[in-house]
């Protein structure tokens, strides 16, 4: 479960950083962080699909 919040905290501040950047009109920054947080929310999203919560042992 512990995966699962620590892809969730790097997806959301990602999600920040790709707005920031998109505000200061920063593409190269804005591809960068939009890609992160697509691929750390897709990971976060299907850890949690594929473990359940709460967690099944």
């Amino acid at each position: 479960m512990g995966l699962v919040i620590i892809f969730a905290l790097v997806a959301v501040l990602a999600a920040v950083g790709a707005l920031s950047s998109l505000k200061n009109k920063n593409i190269l920054g804005f591809i960068f962080a939009a890609g992160s947080f697509v691929v750390f929310g897709g990971f976060a999203l299907l850890t949690l699909i594929n473990s359940g919560y709460p967690a099944v042992h």
